[in-house]
């Protein structure tokens, strides 16, 4: 590799600077002597010092806020850090810390990254995304800070989720960070405490209404296919009824897809196989009740009913199978509050606003959290759950941690050992009558990288469930027996890559099974995954 970068706008350039580990024909020919100190260090030695300065940090905010800079300068040394142990480290840059940096977000800023297009920019759009360095966009993950993670309207603060969730491209899937762009689509906040904030760092004014942003989005829409046009959408983090309306809006005429819909579905799909497994007995053979009937529960839902139709079941069976229970009690006829895509699960059942009684009336063999409510799934809960399943399915899914339905600790002492648990975060193992139990965390970095990469690789027209459905069953096939003897239902952390790697060369033969691929298909699918992948290593310049 080459570059007419040389001197100190080499070393401002994140994507070239190497830092101290320039050699000595580097620095003569790109006008670098005496601007880096006179040595040349190995990446090794490098990383051994990102490593000390992290030891010396006190907190995960502290340690996300140095890795956030060490991207601003040198972004190899940053992805060779992630990728060196990711159990450690994609906790630190993305869920759980990602929640506090996102509160935080406007106080912590350090620099911008990513683009932040207003809705002031209205009829502009397509110019401003020609301001954007790279011409070959492969992946924009756009947020409207709308409902990030389980704590609201964050607005511009919400800037924080692209960035991470595109760094899990990189760090869990290898997908080059070059093609990628997070995106903040500011169309203003309705969070008071964030408009009064001197430091707040968007629109300061309410939101619009719906017709008027989905308007806006529109615009957005169009220009990417023609600006960026081998581009991806991913929407992240909307509100409910936005989140699904605009999937549902653009699915079928542009490369999109929702992580918040698609892939929490895919990851619950995965630990939801697993757990048949451990019980012997079959997905349709199973009772779901949700807790949560928001994007992602109705996301979830969805593509469960489709996973059942695979089963051979009909959807109006299949959708029988599902309930669904919220804010203002269980999805029933008589409820005049649902949304259109919230009606097809609410069945023929006395009104209740008690989650247990309808677990004892439903009897569901799995309950699944996603109502950002934190300890809903209390003891009563968990003893309901037991006493009418031998082995309970409790699936906590929200977070950040403080939002968890319930703990392992809590939910494999209230269960007696029966459950079958998984997180949304990071879970501490647990004790119960002598024996350790692992949870697992259904962590969507199983699913959308995987599916990142496919796409990536095989230039994807489209990106529709069924993807997500064999994303799910690719990761549930990695986990062993003598893994979920243990309580897991996921794949270990520690070797996350070849977890993607695995995961996207099932989804990459589906690509091409659906005809949806823009190159040619190869005789070696995994051989072709693993040729598409970056490597965190400097390139030579000189």
């Amino acid at each position: 590799m080459t570059t007419t970068k040389t001197g100190i706008d080499l070393l401002h350039d994140p994507a070239l600077n190497k830092s101290t580990a320039y050699t000595e024909a580097e620095r003569a020919a790109l006008g670098l002597i005496g601007l880096v100190p006179d040595t040349t260090e190995s990446e090794d030695l490098q990383l051994k010092r990102v490593m000390l300065q992290l030891s010396h940090k006190s907190t995960d905010l502290e340690r996300y806020i140095y890795l956030v800079n060490l991207l601003d300068h040198d972004e190899t040394l940053f992805y060779r850090t992630l990728m060196s142990d990711p159990a450690r480290f994609l906790p630190i840059v993305y869920d759980p810390t990602i929640g506090d940096a996102c509160l935080k977000f406007g106080h912590i800023f350090r620099g911008p990254r990513g683009m932040y297009l207003s809705i002031k920019r209205r009829g502009h759009v397509k110019e401003v995304l020609r301001n954007w360095p790279v011409k070959d966009v492969r992946f924009i993950c756009v947020t409207n800070g709308g409902r990030i993670l389980g704590l609201g309207d964050l607005g511009a603060n919400g800037m924080g989720i692209p960035i991470g969730k595109l760094q899990l491209y990189t760090a869990a899937a290898a997908v080059p960070p070059q093609v990628l762009m997070p995106m903040y689509l500011d169309a203003g906040t309705n969070n008071e405490q964030l408009l009064a904030d001197p430091l707040y760092l968007g629109l300061r004014e309410r939101r619009p209404s719906t017709e008027d942003l989905y308007s806006f989005v529109d615009e957005f829409v169009d220009a990417v296919q023609e600006v960026f046009p081998g581009c991806c959408i991913h929407f992240e983090d909307w509100t409910g009824a936005d989140a699904v309306h605009l999937l549902e809006r653009y699915r079928d005429r542009a490369c999109v897809y929702n992580d918040d819909i698609q892939g929490t579905a895919g990851i619950t799909l995965a630990g939801m196989i697993n757990a048949v497994k451990v019980k012997g007995t079959k997905l349709k053979d199973e009772r779901y009740l949700f807790l949560g009937a928001g994007s992602a529960g109705i996301g979830l839902a969805n593509l469960l009913c489709s996973a059942l139709v695979q089963e051979g079941m009909t959807l109006e069976d299949a959708r029988s199978r599902v309930h669904m229970f919220d804010v203002n009690g269980l999805l029933e006829p008589s409820r005049t509050d649902l949304f259109d895509f919230q009606r097809v699960y609410a069945h023929p059942h006395a009104p209740t606003r008690d989650f247990v009684a309808a677990i004892e009336s439903i009897k569901p063999t799995t309950i699944i959290g996603v109502s950002t409510v934190g300890g809903a799934f209390n003891q009563k809960v968990v003893e309901a759950m037991s006493r009418i399943n031998d082995r309970p399915v409790i699936l906590a899914l929200s977070n950040p941690t403080s939002c968890a339905e319930c703990t392992s600790e809590q939910a494999y002492t209230w269960s007696k050992g029966k459950a079958l648990y998984a997180a949304g975060v990071p879970m501490a193992p647990a004790q119960y009558g002598g024996k350790t139990f692992v949870p697992g965390q259904a962590n969507n970095f199983y699913i959308f990288p995987a599916v990142g990469l496919a796409v990536y690789a095989t230039k994807a027209r489209r990106v529709p469930d069924a993807m997500f459905i064999e994303a799910a069953k690719g990761v549930a096939d990695q986990v062993t027996p003598e893994m979920m003897a243990q309580g897991m239902l996921y794949p270990p952390q520690s070797n996350i890559l070849e977890a993607e790697i695995i995961t996207a060369a099932r989804v990459a033969k589906l690509v091409f099974d659906l005809g949806l691929a823009g190159v040619e298909r190869p005789q070696d699918m995994e051989a072709f995954i693993r040729s598409k992948l970056y490597t965190p290593s400097y390139a030579k310049l000189a």
